[in-house]
């Protein structure tokens, strides 16, 4: 089974949305408005924040009418600030009305992921610039692929997009397997594959170095803690990343950068991230 691209899960997921939204009988109060009707609605940001989730925009118009025109001001990954203007539609007032609430859902929600982002990210190469902020399979079910573009948007970094993309041996998988073994063993099944290991103190990290391991994952570590075991990872494995994770914040990333860990991954840019707060104006047109 292969993974869908981005078009299908933008695809798929505005369908599903828009379902919930109009099934069984369609949008009964836009029914009452004359169905001639023409208008312009004009998308806007009423705070600071980061651009994401505009394929989303388009497509859930255009499901609703293909006539309706889009027209996408900013695009992802672009900085707004209140007032700005983010995107414009015009067109059939029915259709528009049916699908604006979707539209922003999806807008505001993938914006706040991609806001908090860059924030992670500004704070963290403001100490380190080559020290990556990376989310992780944390996401909501469904919308995986669109969540971590919403990250990229944001300047961050994708870890695994799913549990066929590379090796991640943790406490549980350490319970039926060494750290020698399980590395050798996905070393020879999977030849150029990374291969981490989730380590919780100096001993795990110093097997899971000698064993080869491309990368290795300090969970729950202090910044104290994670610096001194990552001198002592690099001394037998120079190649070796060092990433940590676990309750990662905007006031503790920066400390893990200084400390001299390459990646730092924080679960909350998905899966805690608050909405981007975003305005709507509409227009009616005469017919």
């Amino acid at each position: 089974m292969s993974a869908p691209n981005i078009e299908t899960v933008v695809t798929d997921a505005v369908t599903r949305a828009l379902v919930e939204d109009l099934e069984p009988f369609g949008d009964l109060t836009a029914a009452l408005i004359d169905e001639k009707a023409v208008g312009a609605l004009v998308i806007s940001t009423r705070e600071n924040g980061v651009i994401a989730g505009q394929a989303c925009v388009v497509e859930a118009f255009l499901q609703m009418e293909p006539s309706i025109v889009v027209d996408v001001v900013a695009q992802d990954g672009t900085s707004v600030r209140p007032g700005d203007v983010v995107t414009r539609v015009s067109g059939p007032l029915r259709p528009i009305l049916s699908a604006e609430r979707t539209a922003l859902n999806f807008l505001g929600h993938l914006s706040g992921i991609a806001s908090a982002t860059r924030i992670m990210v500004d704070a963290v190469s403001a100490v380190s610039p080559t020290t990556k902020v990376l989310d992780t399979r944390k996401t909501t079910p469904g919308l995986r692929l669109l969540e971590k573009a919403a990250v990229r948007a944001g300047g961050g970094s994708n870890h695994r997009i799913n549990l066929s993309d590379a090796v991640l041996i943790k406490d549980n998988h350490l319970g039926a397997l060494g750290i020698t073994d399980a590395v050798q063993r996905a070393k020879a099944l999977w030849p150029g594959r990374n291969v981490e290991v989730e380590c919780e103190n100096e001993a795990q990290v110093r097997e899971s170095a000698e064993a080869g391991a491309t990368s290795v994952l300090l969970d729950n570590m202090t910044p104290t803690e994670a610096g001194r075991v990552a001198d002592i990872g690099r001394k037998i494995s120079p190649e070796m990343l060092i990433e940590v994770s676990g309750g990662i914040t905007l006031e503790t990333a920066p400390r893990y950068a200084a400390a001299g860990v390459d990646l730092i991954s924080v679960g909350a840019l998905t899966h805690s991230a608050r909405s981007l707060d975003l305005g709507l104006d509409l227009t009616v047109e005469d017919s």
